[in-house]
C-alpha cells in the first residue's frame, strides 16, 4: 500500500529531506501492515513488538456495505452535540463526532462478521486468554468524525481501569476499523508505535498526563488504510483520533475486547438485551459476555451466572 515497512524497534521510515522543492520531515513513525490472509503468528509478532499493526482487507466489501447500510438510520439520527454524562468525555470526543454505541444490537452484520472476525478473535486469544478464562466485548461503537473535527487527545485505552494495580497483564485488545478510506487529512487514527513499552505506562493515568513521556511529532504514525482494514493495538498503546480537514465524513468503528473479569466500558447487557442477543449466533452471545466466566479449571470460581446456570445455555433454551 505504499507505506514502507521497517521491521524493528525503531519502526521508522527515512524520507528525502526535500521533494520537488518542498521540505519534508526526515524521519516519521510507521506501522507494520499485513494482508488479512497473513499467518496470525506474524501479525501477532508485530503487534507485540510495536503495540499496533494494520491488517488490510480484514472485512470484505460486502461486509463493509452491509454494516454501513444497517447503521445509516442510527448515524443519521445521532446528534454530535448531544450532552454526555460527563463533560470531560464531551470534550474528549469533540463536537463534530457522531456516535452510535451498542453496534452488535443495531447491526447483525457487525455482531457476526466484525465482532466475531476470526483474525480479531485469534489475536484476542493470544493476548488475553493467558490472564482470563474468557474475554468479552468491551465496547463496540461507531464514530463518524465530520469536517472540522479536531485531533483527539492522545491517550491509552487501558486508563478506563485506572484502579487496577500496576504492573498488570494486558487488559485489552482494541481496534479501529475503517468503513470508509482513512487518510491523514480526513482523520486517520494517530498512534505511537512502541509506547506500550514506555516506562510511564506504569504510572497512573493522571501521572502519565502530568509527568509522563509526551509523544513528539516524529513518534506519531497515521493509520491510513482502505475501507475494510483495521488498525489493531494494545490497551497500553498511545493513540487518538485525527483531525478532519476535508469535507467528507470519516466513518470508523472502535471495537475492543477485555479480560472477562473486568467491568466493560459499555454495558453490553443493556445495549444488546437478552431478547436481541437470543437472535444472534452462540459465538456472538459468548463474546458479548452472556457466557459464564468459569475459572474452576484454574482453581478459581465463576462470574456472571444466573440462577446458578450459564446464561448462554439459558438463552439457548429460551429461559432468559
Amino acid at each position: 500500500m505504499g507505506v514502507p515497512v521497517i521491521v524493528g524497534q525503531a519502526r521508522r521510515r527515512h524520507l528525502p529531506a526535500e521533494v520537488d522543492g518542498v521540505k519534508v520531515r526526515a524521519v516519521t513513525a510507521s506501522i507494520q501492515r499485513f494482508d488479512s490472509g497473513t499467518e496470525i503468528k506474524a501479525i501477532l509478532g508485530a503487534l507485540e513488538e510495536d503495540g499496533a499493526v494494520i491488517v488490510e482487507g480484514l472485512l470484505s466489501q460486502s461486509t463493509v456495505d452491509a454494516v454501513n447500510a444497517e447503521v445509516e438510520p442510527a448515524i443519521a439520527a445521532a446528534d454530535p452535540q448531544a450532552e454526555m454524562f460527563n463533560p470531560i468525555f464531551q470534550a474528549f470526543h469533540g463536537a463534530q463526532t457522531r456516535q452510535v454505541s451498542g453496534m452488535p444490537g443495531i447491526s447483525p452484520t457487525f455482531a457476526t462478521d466484525v465482532m466475531c472476525n476470526p483474525v480479531l478473535l485469534a489475536l484476542a486469544d493470544a493476548i488475553l486468554l493467558p490472564n482470563c478464562a474468557r474475554y468479552q466485548l468491551n465496547i463496540g461503537h461507531l464514530l463518524q468524525r465530520g469536517p472540522g473535527a479536531e485531533d483527539q487527545w492522545l491517550h491509552r485505552d487501558e486508563a478506563v481501569w485506572s484502579d487496577v494495580p500496576k504492573p498488570s497483564p494486558e487488559l485489552q485488545l482494541a481496534s479501529v476499523i475503517a468503513f470508509v478510506d482513512f487518510t491523514r487529512e480526513n482523520g486517520a487514527t494517530r498512534l505511537v508505535p512502541g509506547s506500550h513499552r514506555w516506562p510511564d505506562r506504569q504510572l497512573s493515568p493522571f501521572e502519565q498526563m502530568t509527568s509522563g513521556r509526551q509523544p513528539t511529532g516524529d513518534d506519531i504514525a497515521y493509520a491510513e488504510m482502505p475501507a475494510g482494514s483495521a488498525v489493531i493495538y494494545t490497551g497500553g498503546t498511545i493513540h487518538g483520533g485525527g483531525g478532519n480537514t476535508t469535507d467528507v465524513q470519516r466513518r470508523g468503528a472502535h471495537l475492543s475486547y477485555c479480560l472477562g473479569w473486568l467491568r466493560t466500558e459499555e454495558n453490553n447487557y443493556l445495549s444488546v438485551p437478552a431478547d436481541v442477543a437470543a437472535r444472534l449466533p452462540r459465538q456472538a452471545q459468548e463474546v458479548l459476555g452472556y457466557a459464564v466466566h468459569d475459572s474452576a479449571p484454574r482453581g478459581g470460581g465463576y462470574l456472571g451466572m444466573v440462577r446458578m446456570q450459564d446464561p448462554v445455555e439459558l438463552l439457548a433454551r429460551g429461559e432468559l
